[in-house]
């Protein structure tokens, strides 16, 4: 690697940049929480992006930038980080993009993700998707899933990446890393060689094709938990992408088992703090329940969203506009960035005045201080709260009774088994006694009956002298 190229993305590294752009005549470019900017440098001149680009190449990886103009690559710098790299060709001169991968792979806790993304690592078999535009941290949350799963189950772990991003450890289970074009010739052809491997766990980096498709939902029919990702932004367009990919004449069986094996698919994309400390997560969580599998199985995906936004309670499901509208009411992101990143900024506004009437006029402020109807609003809220708090204590109230009495029954019931215990102690040893006054009364017997008789033999033996 070459020195400069190292020194950029060291920089990368220490201003917590996720991504490196390299690009003839321009300054390199960083992108920091979403945006780009530009580094304090010299525009690169052609040569010094292909000296850069060229010396972290190895000869296979420079045959396909020849043949296809563009190649993938993946790499590591001790102590710094992972990269994920592009090297294409643009208006006749190579320009690169870099995504740093860190080595320490964050928790589902740490990513500020919903818990109930956990429920899908304990699943035994099926197909998990993981979607969104690319940066959405789709590639990030599979690790953080699969590190969960690696944690806590016995089982083998087989990831098939291109390029290869994080570095998954060995834990309670084993983990098999296949790169693409390292360790096999492509997505595909390494599907076809996973049913060998005994995996219980499979996670495809990207469904890029039909082959890759289909054979992902043979996997996830005959008994494997699959994870993979796909670049859309909703349930129902991550369904209907997977059956565009088939012909038509194929799509309806296809639908069948989407329905069968579909377990969940969660839609991310990253919205800006309104603190502008970074970025967290809005998430559209889909989970399989009979009613979306029919959905699917029907062709009805349009219906999907109102399955989900219904189901928050019970099946713990969201949908974007959910989720944005729970990140803004905590204060999490601004009303402004909510709307931008709405698909339908008409239902989130509509959800809004509902929970906050003058939310439009307010802009992103939730509440003036000056203003009391909003505090009368609150208060109303506070109402229902402390009435829900007090029925809630009334039924504890009411389970704190029925625990004591459950309690007092059993003590009683102890105290009854101590009672018996103990007669049943007295009746042991009174038994005891009378088997040994028994005894005792025997051998006395005994010993008179023997005098008795000696008595009588020796009448009997004065009898026959006398006579």
């Amino acid at each position: 690697m070459s020195t400069q190229l190292e020194q950029l993305l060291q920089l990368m590294t220490d201003r917590e940049a996720s991504d490196l752009h390299l690009k003839p005549m321009r300054p390199p470019l960083i992108r920091v929480n979403g945006r780009l900017f530009p580094l304090e440098a010299e525009p690169l001149e052609p040569a010094e992006v292909e000296s850069m680009v060229m010396g972290i190449l190895s000869p296979a990886q420079k045959q396909r930038l020849e043949e296809r103009m563009a190649v993938d690559i993946g790499y590591g710098i001790t102590g710094m980080a992972r990269f994920r790299g592009n090297i294409f060709r643009q208006r006749g001169t190579l320009a690169a993009s870099f995504r740093r991968i860190p080595y320490e792979i964050p928790t589902v806790d740490e990513l500020e993700l919903p818990p109930t993304l956990l429920d899908f690592c304990d699943l035994p078999m099926g197909l998990v998707l993981v979607t969104g535009p690319t940066g959405s941290g789709k590639s990030t949350t599979l690790a953080a899933l699969i590190r969960h799963i690696a944690t806590r189950r016995p089982v083998h772990v087989v990831t098939i990446e291109d390029p290869m991003e994080f570095l998954l450890m060995d834990d309670v289970a084993s983990i098999s890393q296949r790169e693409v074009r390292t360790d096999t010739i492509s997505f595909a052809e390494a599907m076809r060689n996973v049913m060998r491997q005994d995996p219980d766990v499979i996670m495809v980096g990207e469904m890029r094709d039909p082959e890759t498709i289909s054979t992902v939902i043979t996997a996830a029919e005959t008994g494997h938990l699959v994870f993979s990702t796909l670049h859309t932004n909703s349930a129902s367009q991550s369904i209907d992408r997977v059956l565009d990919s088939f012909p038509s004449d194929q799509q309806e069986q296809v639908r069948a088992q989407l329905a069968q094996v579909l377990r969940g698919v969660v839609s991310m994309q990253l919205v800006d703090r309104k603190d502008g400390s970074g970025r967290v997560a809005a998430l559209e969580i889909m989970k399989s329940t009979p009613k979306i599998a029919q959905l699917i199985e029907d062709g009805e995906t349009a219906k999907l969203l109102e399955q989900i936004e219904g189901s928050v309670a019970y099946y713990r499901m969201q949908s974007m506009n959910q989720s944005l509208l729970s990140l803004m009411v905590h204060g999490t992101i601004s009303y402004g960035e909510a709307m931008r990143f709405s698909s339908d900024p008409e239902d989130l506004s509509l959800k809004l005045r509902r929970m906050f009437p003058k939310i439009e006029e307010q802009g992103d402020d939730m509440a003036s201080t000056a203003d009391f109807s909003e505090i009368l609003e609150l208060q109303q809220y506070r109402k229902l709260y402390d009435e829900q708090e007090e029925r809630t204590k009334i039924r504890l109230s009411e389970k704190d009774d029925m625990i004591r009495e459950l309690r007092e029954a059993l003590a009683e019931r102890d105290r009854r088994n101590e009672e018996l215990n103990a007669r049943l102690q007295d009746l042991v040893q009174e038994l005891g006694k009378l088997r040994t006054d028994n005894e005792r009364l025997r051998r006395e017997s005994q010993e008179k009956v023997e005098r008795l008789n000696d008595r009588i033999r020796e009448l009997n033996q004065q009898l026959l002298q006398a006579s």
